[in-house]
């Protein structure tokens, strides 16, 4: 990348407005190709204004305009329907305990301070699901706990029972949070017309399945192969291998299906396949044939329509038919999303030689197939009354059902989505929070400096090169010496991997996400997680990261493992016995690979907090990917012999 400073734009306008650079490339054709740009919020470190340019030869344009912070987005004359009041909103905080999430009123003032480790919409029966200590509980509007946080999972409200697991198993609770039964099945899913889908495996067998009612109550017993929720007084279920049966809320059989594969009704049709591995069809609900098969995939039918694809050997060609078997969308899209409200989105690769790395949509008229707008979109949503959420290379906003940009507001630079939220609008963007009133006005947004103590604070700052590369780096303040300062803050970015990443596009073989986080501060030490995750295109998952930085706010010195211990002591040997006898010991660490652990490295990754010092394995290194980092944890006072007390790691935090 080329960066190309602006120097007649320097500080922006004089009026309080700052300066904003959009960057295209000409095709040949047109200005089509948008350049992401690197975008900076709290701005504090310089006032320079940068534009990128891909090291690449082309012709490239910049656009400039001067924008007020807070000038109110205009909004044309729009009908809102009356909205029911919802007082309270989840906003996540960074503070130096980490991130945690309270609630935020209408107006953005905190209502419920910041305690939750995560924080679900109030629902309508005023309850909200939070997380402390990785377990799930139920608060009120008035942040009263009203079920503690004792469940693995809390799912949400539905004809007054919510779904519960713990280490027992899944069951019900009621809106006033007490268990409707003490019985606990393997999987339990939501009510759906008093009926609820649950599965019990037998000693040896494979899993069955059977209905609760809303008392958690066996009303059909656990004898299906496989079934679906109950939808307009029908569910289908799978007697046994090639026989399927529609039945009534009692279990009656209302139509038995003889056919290697028959999918849940969708609008009173059925996807089928005659043979084995064969194509698929639709079924009226009496069995007889709708559609013949043809389809090498056959989605249920919405709003009278259905999803099809024709393509061979697992490839992508996907159309839109109505009830009688008629094309009205050719089946010749990668992807093809039914959006609601008689629209779709039409999708084909970004790159066609990786047709895995995402593609682009428009937006055509379910109905008749008519492309309503041809603007380049990366990413679409469902619509609601009339509007859907989308981004392109640039920015998030609403389309209205014209598939252009809708008069309501706001529009965000960077990518992810809009909510509603009662009277707000919830902005996802960028993996950062934000609320937004329906004029456009933003009333509250995530924090991007956390206060330590007086001089000291951590700045948030964003580095995004290009769509797939997004990383949070953390900048110190407060620290006395400049020269110390900028050494601190550059040996930060570096290990955030927020530098040194070109514009994207095809020859970039993978994205990446960073974030960081306050993992403990006391007297002058100052440790930040640092995250990170790699996604190599077309992989199964990608790989994350993660490292933790010691640093002395006085003098700016990053603290290593052997800084803690005194000179010559034996420190690994101590360390590795008892992380092998956790391991030995723990039925926690059952993970562990047998025979892979052979000790700690005398640099092993760690971090410390008041209590305790923790050491921590890389994914794969010991154990599965699924167990994350292996973390062992060691109280001083089993280690106190080795600790270097009057040592300068030591006494920065005592």
């Amino acid at each position: 990348m080329l960066r190309i400073k602006l120097n007649e734009l320097r500080g922006g306008g004089s009026d309080g407005s700052f300066i904003k650079a959009d960057v295209w490339k000409w095709d040949g054709i047109e200005w089509s190709e948008y350049i992401v740009q690197q975008e900076e919020e709290f701005i504090r470190a310089d006032d320079d204004l940068f534009v990128s340019l891909p090291a690449e030869p082309g012709l490239y344009r910049v656009d400039y305009s001067s924008k007020s912070l807070e000038a109110p987005l205009e909004q044309s004359e729009v009908q809102i329907k009356e909205l029911r009041t919802i007082t309270l909103h989840p906003a996540p905080f960074k503070l130096k305990d980490g991130t945690l999430w309270g609630y935020i009123n209408d107006e953005g003032t905190t209502v419920i301070e910041p305690r939750y480790e995560y924080a679900e919409d109030f629902q309508p029966n005023g309850l909200a699901v939070v997380q402390l200590k990785d377990n799930s509980g139920l608060i009120d509007n008035t942040g009263q706990e009203r079920v503690k946080p004792v469940y693995s999972f809390i799912g949400p409200f539905l004809e007054g029972r919510a779904v519960v697991s713990d280490a027992k198993g899944y069951t019900f609770i009621d809106e006033q949070g007490h268990e409707v039964t003490s019985a606990r099945v393997d999987y339990l899913n939501s009510l759906h017309e008093g009926r609820a889908l649950f599965s019990k495996q037998g000693s040896g067998q494979a899993s069955r399945y059977g209905y609760w009612d809303r008392q958690g109550k066996e009303v059909l017993p656990a004898v299906y192969e496989d079934a679906s929720d109950f939808m307009n007084g029908t569910a289908l279920v799978k007697i046994a291998d090639g026989e399927y049966a529609l039945i009534d809320p009692d279990g009656h059989r209302l139509y038995t299906y003889k056919h290697p594969f028959v999918g849940s009704p969708g609008e009173g049709l059925l996807s089928y396949q005659e043979t084995e591995n064969g194509k698929y069809g639709y079924l009226n609900k009496d069995g007889s044939v709708a559609i013949q098969p043809q389809f090498t995939a056959a989605l249920p039918f919405y709003e009278g329509r259905a999803v099809v694809n024709t393509a061979e050997n697992f490839g992508n060609a996907y159309g839109l038919i109505d009830k009688q078997g008629r094309m009205i969308i050719p089946a010749k899209y990668y992807e093809l999303q039914q959006l609601g409200e008689g629209r779709v989105a039409l999708g084909t690769p970004i790159y066609p030689s990786q047709p895995y790395r995402g593609s682009r949509y428009v937006i055509a008229d379910a109905e008749n197939g008519r492309i309503l707008n041809t603007h380049t979109l990366l990413g679409v949503n469902n619509y609601h009354e009339g509007l859907a959420s989308v981004y392109d290379a640039k920015e998030t906003y609403f389309i209205d059902k014209s598939g252009r940009r809708a008069a309501q507001p706001p529009v965000i630079p960077g990518t992810g989505t809009l909510s509603f939220s009662g009277r707000l609008i919830r902005a996802n963007i960028d993996q950062r929070t934000s609320y937004y009133d329906r004029s456009g006005k933003q009333v509250w947004r995530q924090n991007g400096v956390i206060p330590l103590r007086a001089p000291y604070s951590v700045l948030e700052k964003k580095y995004k090169p290009n769509f797939d590369y997004l990383v949070y780096y953390p900048v110190v303040e407060g620290i006395s010496n400049k020269d110390v300062a900028r050494e601190v803050n550059d040996k930060l970015r570096k290990l955030s991997k927020a530098e040194d990443i070109g514009s994207g596009g095809p020859s970039q073989d993978f994205s990446y996400t960073g974030d960081f986080s306050v993992s403990f501060f006391r007297k002058n030490l100052l440790v930040l997680e640092l995250n990170g995750y790699r996604f190599p295109f077309g992989a199964a998952h990608g790989m994350p990261t993660k490292i933790h930085t010691h640093i002395n706010l006085r003098n700016g010195r990053f603290y290593t493992l052997r800084d803690l211990f005194k000179p010559g002591s034996k420190y690994v040997e101590k360390l590795s016995e008892i992380v092998g006898k956790q391991i030995e010991n723990d039925p926690q660490y059952s993970y562990v690979f047998p025979g892979t652990y052979k000790g700690i490295a005398a640099d092993q990754p760690f971090f410390v907090d008041e209590d305790a010092l923790s050491l921590y394995f890389a994914p794969y290194e010991i154990a599965p990917y699924s167990a994350g980092f292996p973390t062992f944890r060691i109280p001083y006072a089993e280690i106190m012999g080795l600790i270097s007390t009057e040592g300068e790691f030591w006494q920065s935090f005592h």
